[in-house]
């Protein structure tokens, strides 16, 4: 099935975001904050390269030069990495809306 195997090539590119291979490793405390923000920009430029990278086989279809599976496979791709930067940025704004209701 294709969306399984689309799934699985995701997954494995999430593992693969900032060096981790395999079973995640707890980082120390003390360069946890740059890393966090290390990945968070590595996930954005995939999401902007996802973006050009549908662009680019579009303008491809266009000229005649590529096929339209190709199209098709890239903007799924552009859309899930698109997708998943916006359900990332819901969990933080509502993580930051949690810990501003806390008592101090």
């Amino acid at each position: 099935m294709a969306s399984s195997n689309f799934a699985a090539g995701a997954y494995a590119a999430v593992q693969n975001v900032g060096g981790l291979k395999g079973a995640p490793r707890i980082q120390p405390a003390q360069g946890a904050g740059t890393d966090f923000t290390k990945l968070l920009g590595q996930a954005l430029d995939n999401v902007g390269e996802a973006g050009r990278k549908a662009d680019a086989q579009a303008l491809s279809v266009a000229a005649g030069k590529a096929n339209v599976v190709d199209v098709v496979t890239a903007v799924a791709e552009s859309e899930t990495a698109l997708q998943t930067m916006v359900a990332v940025r819901d969990r933080m704004i509502s993580a930051y809306e949690e810990i501003m209701r806390m008592q101090i």
